[in-house]
């Protein structure tokens, strides 16, 4: 993968990994629309998208700093008592919410694999995502008003189920999370940051567990310093996509989803059919 590649992914992970587009969807087609000579296959596809992934992480934990300072105060005793437990209560169903994920990605991580290369089964899943967007916002309690300090760890729980999803190429972690807290009450504000709340501790522990392979010779002859540049270029493509999409949910509540969903339905649509009549 040339430099020039990698940025382009970089930026594309930076823009659709908090947008409920499906990052992973992209980066799988991509390559593939683009008639890049890239094995998707390889041991160092994965463990490079990780990177990006981590980059991602970085930016929000950079426009979350206040949540994330909060948490490690209560977590160390500091703080009035009131708001060490309420602190201490939002970590637990930030820890609850990332289970599904971690449990579901290690028993099906060599089917998951699998998929990863598969730049029909991106399309196909990401037309899918589409119809999650668009059906959510029609089965969501439309008089949703609930704070994250009224979620109960069943919620937690189900969300994170929402987020396991996701481990599919096509379907969109943020998509699914803020349909699975809108249909339990939540508005799409206080849905997307808690997405991006339970996002930084899966995309982190995706990459304790595969960004090690990058460091295995054969690895590191094909990326070197790229790898790590494009890091940094999502991270901050993903802080300005976070920003706006923070402020874009503040200002609509009301089928917020639906231009992601029609993208989707396009994206899908037109990679299959070049996929399938072009490429």
């Amino acid at each position: 993968m040339t430099l020039l590649q990698a940025l382009i992914v970089a930026v594309l992970q930076g823009v659709t990994e908090l947008f409920p587009v499906s990052s992973l969807g992209h980066a799988v087609l991509l390559p593939k629309l683009l008639g890049w000579d890239i094995d998707q296959h390889s041991a160092a596809f994965l463990p490079f998208l990780v990177v990006l992934h981590l980059g991602t992480a970085a930016a929000l934990l950079a426009y979350f700093w206040r949540d994330w300072l909060s948490l490690v105060l209560a977590f160390f005793g500091q703080g009035p008592v009131a708001e060490r437990k309420a602190q201490w209560r939002l970590l637990w169903l930030i820890i609850l919410a990332t289970i599904p994920a971690v449990v579901l990605g290690f028993v099906f991580e060599k089917l998951l694999r699998g998929l990863f290369g598969s730049p029909a089964a991106a399309a196909l899943f990401l037309m899918v995502n589409g119809g999650v967007l668009f059906a959510g916002e029609r089965l969501r309690r439309q008089s949703g008003t609930k704070l994250l300090g009224e979620m109960s760890w069943q919620q937690a729980l189900l969300i994170g189920l929402w987020q396991s999803t996701a481990l599919i190429p096509g379907i969109s972690r943020s998509g699914a999370t803020m349909v699975g807290a809108l249909l339990i009450g939540f508005q799409h504000r206080e849905a997307a940051h808690f997405s991006f709340l339970i996002a930084t501790p899966i995309i982190i522990g995706a990459a304790v567990l595969e960004v090690p392979h990058l460091f295995h010779p054969e690895v590191a002859a094909a990326f070197g310093a790229t790898v790590w540049i494009a890091g940094v270029v999502a991270g901050i493509t993903a802080y300005l996509s976070t920003a706006f999409l923070m402020r874009y949910f503040r200002r609509h509540d009301f089928e917020a989803l639906d231009p992601f969903a029609y993208y989707c339905w396009g994206a899908g649509l037109i990679a299959l059919a070049l996929l399938f009549f072009v490429v």
